[in-house]
């Protein structure tokens, strides 16, 4: 049983270890990243105030954080293409285009929630 605590212990350890060297990258590499971490500082303390209820506030400010979840996932597939070669090849340029297609898609949708829980009171 404590060997078993100990396991998960050192997983969970590990996951948020490589989570953050994830993050801490990802903000140091993508300026996409880095902008949309910007946003976030202020999305944050503006979703807190303009919110009326916990639903708002988490619909306001949880839309800006599927930006940056989503923008981590666009920065993934770009690294694998970018790993097999970086020679021009319809697929790889199609996987790009439907990351950049996810991230602004995402935008959207943020946009959108913001505009219906602001206007629609």
């Amino acid at each position: 049983m404590l060997k078993k605590l100990r396991d998960q212990w050192r997983h969970l350890q590990n996951a948020l270890k490589y989570s953050w060297m994830g993050l801490r990258t990802a903000f140091r590499k993508e300026k996409a990243f880095q902008q949309e971490v910007l946003v976030l500082l202020f999305v944050i303390p503006t979703g807190l105030w303009l919110g009326k209820t916990g639903v708002e506030r988490a619909l306001l400010i949880g839309s800006w954080f599927m930006v940056i979840i989503v923008e981590l996932i666009n920065s993934a597939i770009e690294a694998i293409v970018d790993r097999v070669g970086f020679e021009h090849h319809k697929l790889s340029g199609r996987a790009k285009d439907f990351g950049a297609a996810s991230v602004f898609c995402s935008i959207l949708l943020s946009i959108i929630i913001w505009g219906l829980v602001l206007l629609c009171r």
